[in-house]
């Protein structure tokens, strides 16, 4: 049995839902705004969060508010398919990726609500336990880089790990004072980016330096150019895939055989396609580590939970959201609980 035949069929009823919008003013030039959505059915809810990126659209999707044709009985499964021949956008959004946050947002919500009204919990359906989760916390170094902030936290979690967005701006002796913390476990290249703030051209020098520089470390979405490919040929069992991995198909797509690659749920859209990822991977020895996108309510929760009972010991991209913001003290340590609510897809 699939680990999506473990939930596919679940009894869902959905009479409505509603769309709470939330949003956080990270940095001067980054105001994330996400939309919570609470479905309704049977006097319990489920919930989930649609983590696009434009502002815009989480603008536009409260204004319409419950506007789709989502109540009625259901399985999982023929939610599934129902919502994907729905208009979760008014227009085509400005990213082909966001029709799949928007939908993940549904599809874990129609989730946690179908294991509410079953009386179990996601590990309990899948027949996984919860294990404390490892994390890292993922951030760029400014510009011009600097040290200072990795510094700022780990004189307060001494023990803390690190995911590092690289730049061209990155100089020899940069890496060279971050790889003496032995804290990094992760150098993210963003070379797999097209169309957003993020895009990293591929830089064979930075390659080299980073590969070099880290001899541990995880590399994370290069650019693969006829100048870079010589250079990452030797480090070729450290790179590892985030942004082109949607699917199983993705992962079979790869240029080589990867020994991890990021699962982030949000990217997969449905919760079929996700489930059939971390079948693939572990059927084929493929590591998997996981990955956030800014959540600022329930979906963090619903990934920690996800990476608790799938991979929890690796370099899980889901530290609390606190860690995206400034240093400070009283936050939780490595490795992570994660205590599952009784029932549903959600944790305490």
């Amino acid at each position: 049995m699939t680990l999506y035949d473990a939930v596919r069929d679940l009894p869902l009823r959905v009479e409505g839902y509603e769309l709470e919008g939330l949003e956080l003013q990270a940095r001067s030039d980054f105001l994330r705004k996400t939309t919570v959505v609470h479905l309704h059915g049977a006097g319990e809810e489920g919930i989930g969060e649609d983590v696009t990126y434009d502002a815009a659209e989480h603008d536009r999707v409260q204004a319409r508010g419950s506007d789709l044709p989502l109540a009625g009985s259901w399985t999982p499964h023929s939610f599934s398919q129902h919502l994907a021949a729905q208009p979760l956008f008014g227009e085509e959004p400005a990213q082909p990726r966001y029709v799949d946050y928007r939908r993940w947002a549904f599809e874990s919500a129609a989730l946690d609500l179908a294991l509410r009204q079953s009386g179990r919990s996601l590990g309990e359906a899948v027949a996984r336990e919860a294990h404390p989760v490892a994390f890292v916390v993922s951030m760029g170094l400014g510009d011009p880089p600097s040290t200072e902030r990795v510094r700022a936290w780990l004189d307060l979690y001494p023990a803390l790990r690190f995911k590092l967005d690289a730049s061209t701006s990155w100089t020899p002796e940069l890496v060279t004072e971050l790889a003496a913390t032995g804290a990094v476990d992760s150098i993210d290249l963003k070379g797999q980016y097209r169309g957003t703030v993020v895009d990293t051209p591929p830089d064979p020098a930075l390659y080299k330096l980073v590969a070099e520089g880290f001899a541990n470390a995880w590399l994370e979405d290069p650019a693969l150019t006829a100048e870079t490919e010589p250079v990452l040929e030797p480090y070729r069992d450290r790179v590892t895939w985030d942004a082109v991995v949607h699917s199983v198909e993705d992962i079979e797509q790869l240029p080589w055989p990867p020994r991890t690659v990021n699962v982030k749920p949000s990217r997969f859209g449905s919760v079929e396609r996700l489930f059939a990822a971390y079948d693939y991977c572990e059927e084929r020895g493929i590591g998997a580590y996981g990955g956030g996108q800014w959540e600022l309510g329930p979906g963090r929760g619903q990934i920690q939970l996800l990476a608790s009972l799938f991979h929890p010991d690796t370099p899980n991209d889901v530290a609390p959201r606190e860690f995206n913001l400034e240093p400070r003290e009283g936050l939780p340590s490595s490795p992570l609980a994660v205590p599952p609510r009784p029932t549903g897809f959600l944790a305490l």
